[in-house]
């Protein structure tokens, strides 16, 4: 019993950590409007070293159309400007001495169609990420079940298994379902 369980609660412990995984994933996805967090992947080179932007630089929204980075010390604003400049992002840094300016364009229809499918990418990449943990907690039952559980308590767990699946498979779709309406938008 008491390792069943264990297998349940390490199962929802993975379909956290899969839904969260998606929700950071689509955080990085702009939807149109400027987030400091479309700049969380970003590293600049500081002392020698690939550092986080957030680490070196303050990353501020004054308003949707605009990103303003401020670095901590204004000798890297022209790493910052070369960072931006190497991304995929797609943007056009302007840079005036002490902080670094993002002009966010308007989406256009192609590229917001564009960005739903690879949102709903992620999301399905997450969905079968979450199959894959009921499906290795399943196999462990079927071994408990060799061993010394009942069928009943096994099948028991399976359903539990099931319906954390369904949930979480659920919360996915939600989070998929929100990103594509920021997206789409106008």
């Amino acid at each position: 019993m008491e390792e069943i369980e264990l297998y349940i609660e390490e199962a929802k412990e993975h379909m956290d950590k899969s839904v969260k995984h998606v929700s950071h994933e689509l955080a990085k996805i702009r939807a149109g409007r400027a987030m400091p967090s479309m700049l969380d992947g970003l590293s600049i080179e500081y002392y020698g070293n690939p550092t986080p932007l957030n680490q070196v630089a303050s990353v501020n929204s004054p308003d949707a159309r605009t990103l303003v980075i401020k670095p901590w010390e204004k000798s890297l604003v022209g790493e910052i400007e070369k960072a931006i400049i190497n991304s995929d992002l797609g943007l056009n840094p302007q840079n005036d001495g002490e902080l670094v300016r993002l002009n966010i364009p308007p989406l256009t229809e192609e590229r917001r169609t564009n960005l739903v499918k690879q949102v709903k990418h992620e999301g399905e990449n997450g969905k079968i990420s979450v199959r894959n943990v009921r499906k290795d907690a399943n196999d462990h039952l079927k071994k408990l079940l060799k061993e010394h559980v009942s069928e009943d308590e096994v099948k028991k767990a399976e359903q539990r298994i099931q319906e954390l699946t369904d949930s979480y498979v659920q919360k996915i779709d939600e989070l998929v379902e929100k990103k594509e309406g920021e997206i789409m938008h106008v």
